[in-house]
């Protein structure tokens, strides 16, 4: 199977329960103190009502992923996969007491000349998430890219 025959290939649905606790841990990792990620009489006061979570957090997708994930496409050697970019789109703020569901599908794929490390493949992944309201909340694309080898310098 060619990677142009994955596009539209959709990856099962699954859930991200947004826990106040998680989302202070992700704050920290990525060293962000403000204080709406971290101090909940801070988050109750402000617009959200609620602990938000930064927005970079569903990145962590990976980690709730069951079957059908991003590791399962054939034909890449994930001995040579790198993260290419991510991209979010909000429709309404991620808080703390939110259940996501995520579904996924490739949205293209394309190859490109390498100078270094060889052709290139690139991996586009669309996904989109609904809270526990049934309401759109983000929309996401993460890129992943294989080179065709190790980096030659």
């Amino acid at each position: 199977m060619s990677i142009q025959d994955l596009i539209g290939k959709e990856i099962p649905p699954f859930d991200i329960p947004i826990g106040r606790g998680k989302i202070r841990e992700f704050a920290r990792a990525i060293g962000d103190e403000n204080p709406i990620y971290h101090d909940a009489a801070c988050a109750r006061k402000s617009p959200f009502g609620a602990t938000l979570a930064p927005p970079t957090f569903t990145t962590t997708k990976l980690f709730w992923q069951t079957g059908g994930t991003t590791a399962d496409i054939p034909d890449l050697d994930y001995r040579f996969v790198l993260h290419g970019e991510e991209e979010y789109e909000y429709f309404k703020p991620v808080v703390a007491g939110d259940v996501l569901t995520g579904t996924g599908k490739i949205a293209e794929s394309y190859e490109k000349a390498g100078k270094r490390g060889g052709k290139m493949i690139f991996v586009v992944f669309e996904f989109t998430f609904h809270n526990q309201k049934g309401e759109k909340v983000l929309l996401s694309r993460s890129t992943m890219i294989q080179t065709g080898g190790v980096v030659k310098n």
